[in-house]
């Protein structure tokens, strides 16, 4: 559930730009952001291994799991990109949105039912992990899918709010982590919950990197962002935080032996934290800070991507 927030005051209509075909469709996934669907599976099902041993790891299950997980960050991207365009918000040089409505000419109306039809297949996708787990899942992943429609969508949307942060972070790091340990262990434990707060962290610092740097134009339109909220020097501060915190907690999931030592190799993604933080000092004008929040971004993937590495090595060696 990557929720791009876009510094944008005027609409405009759709105008070609110079992608065609496949191009076109692929941009509107905001491809990118992908990963943020990828390594919570990724997570959950690592650990599982860890508790239970590879012979317990379903493979069907977690494929379906990560497919579902990718169709439901898609159709958020989606409609993120439909609503944004609605609500006059982005026009052709909005930073860091798809760009399919306002630069590639796709109508809103297929956007938005594109949305909705990867969530029909998700929901497919859903009752095959729920004949095969818990049919209580049902309703968690209904929950999902209604949030990520409510982020940008609905009459209050949760972006315009200071809880996207915390919403993105629960919703994509805890719950989703969750369920990917669930439907291979047939149980949730307090470990999986403790494990899965860094991944949660760093995913509410992307929307938080995002807010800052879309903070002028947000204020200009109403919303109540954390980064308004607290200014843009203290949402930086935040922001770091929020990074040495995530590297904190992996620290103490070690001494208390829930992850081994092998999960002290998420701290190569620490120099990726620095740049991100370091990218937002002094900065106002929001393309100056791309870099600075494609940082953020890249430090949740690879942070995210080392965790699961980490499990499997404690778990093979």
């Amino acid at each position: 559930m990557e929720m791009n927030v876009e510094t944008n005051s005027s609409p405009m209509a759709p105008k070609p730009s110079k992608q065609t075909g496949w191009r076109i469709w692929w941009s509107l996934l905001r491809p990118h952001t992908l990963t943020a669907a990828f390594v919570p599976v990724f997570i959950g099902t690592a650990y599982a291994m860890q508790v239970g041993g590879i012979n317990q790891i379903h493979l069907p299950l977690f494929l379906i799991m990560l497919l579902a997980c990718l169709l439901i960050q898609a159709a958020t991207n989606m409609f993120n990109e439909y609503f944004d365009y609605k609500r006059g918000l982005d026009h052709e040089g909005s930073v860091g949105i798809g760009g399919a409505i306002v630069r590639d000419g796709i109508q809103p109306k297929t956007v938005l039912n594109l949305a909705f039809g990867f969530f029909g297949i998700a929901i497919l996708l859903g009752v095959y992990i729920c004949m095969n787990s818990s049919w209580w899942l049902a309703a968690i992943g209904l929950v999902c899918m209604a949030v990520a429609y409510l982020y940008t969508g609905g009459p209050l949307p949760i972006a315009y709010t200071p809880f996207g942060e915390l919403t993105a972070g629960l919703f994509m790091g805890v719950i989703i982590i969750g369920i990917s340990f669930f439907i291979q262990t047939a149980t949730v434990t307090s470990e999986v919950i403790l494990l899965s707060i860094p991944s949660s962290i760093l995913i509410g610092a992307i929307l938080l990197a995002n807010n800052i740097r879309d903070l002028d134009g947000d204020k200009e339109n109403g919303r109540k962002t954390l980064a308004i909220l607290v200014g843009r020097e203290r949402a930086v501060g935040v922001l770091a935080s929020m990074f040495i915190v995530s590297y904190i907690w992996t620290i103490a999931l070690i001494i208390v032996s829930i992850v081994s030592p092998w999960m002290l190799i998420v701290f190569l993604s620490a120099p990726k934290a620095f740049k991100a933080t370091k990218g937002f000092i002094g900065k106002s004008i929001p393309v100056e800070m791309v870099p600075a929040m494609i940082a953020t971004a890249k430090t949740n993937t690879i942070f995210g991507l080392l965790m699961g590495i980490g499990l499997l090595l404690g778990y093979f060696l």
